[in-house]
């Protein structure tokens, strides 16, 4: 016998058992679960790797198979391949899944976990660096600390300080810039 023949003869086989199922035939669905089912099951396993996972998810697919089998077209493929790439992306979006699940457990994992520090070393710390910002301050030229000062402790713009301080903008610009230099310089700041 010719094997394109078989094959033909197969695939119509099984466009008629999808016909009969789409009609509500149970037994055509099962002598249609009979002629696929290794098939089906071997792509679920050769993506999912896990049997169990394989399983549950063949069992998905024929699911899908017969609450849909109508709208299988035979214009589009054959039977076999519809129901091997309803079976494939069936396997991928349960890989996709568990990899999104695993994910999510990490990053609630890693979220989660409480860091501990000693509150004294904090304080301690923020007040020393504190300390060096005021000492740092007093080095700069009395119209840089007003600058400075209201524009990163009282929050304004370079052109509400220089309307504040009655000076122009580029000369507010410059005290701002030089005395945050200074105290760079002050502070080891790279």
């Amino acid at each position: 016998m010719d094997p394109g023949a078989a094959g033909s003869d197969e695939r119509a086989q099984l466009a008629s058992l999808l016909a009969r199922t789409a009609a509500g035939d149970q037994q055509a669905f099962a002598d249609l679960y009979a002629a696929t089912s290794r098939r089906i099951y071997g792509m679920a396993r050769k993506v999912l790797i896990d049997p169990d996972l394989a399983n549950d998810t063949t069992q998905e697919v024929y699911l899908q198979v017969w609450q849909s089998a109508g709208k299988f077209d035979p214009a589009f493929g054959s039977p076999l391949a519809w129901m091997m790439t309803i079976a494939h992306r069936r396997a991928v979006d349960r890989v996709r899944s568990s990899q999104s699940a695993t994910e999510r457990e990490a990053r609630y994992g890693a979220s989660s976990q409480a860091i501990e520090h000693d509150d004294v070393v904090d304080t301690v710390t923020s007040r020393m660096e504190a300390d060096a910002v005021v000492r740092c301050l007093a080095t700069l030229t009395d119209t840089q600390q007003e600058s400075v000062r209201l524009a990163y402790y009282g929050g304004l713009t370079y052109r509400e300080v220089a309307e504040q301080l009655g000076a122009a903008v580029p000369t507010i610009k410059s005290r701002i810039r030089d005395g945050l230099l200074r105290l760079k310089n002050c502070l080891g700041v790279s």
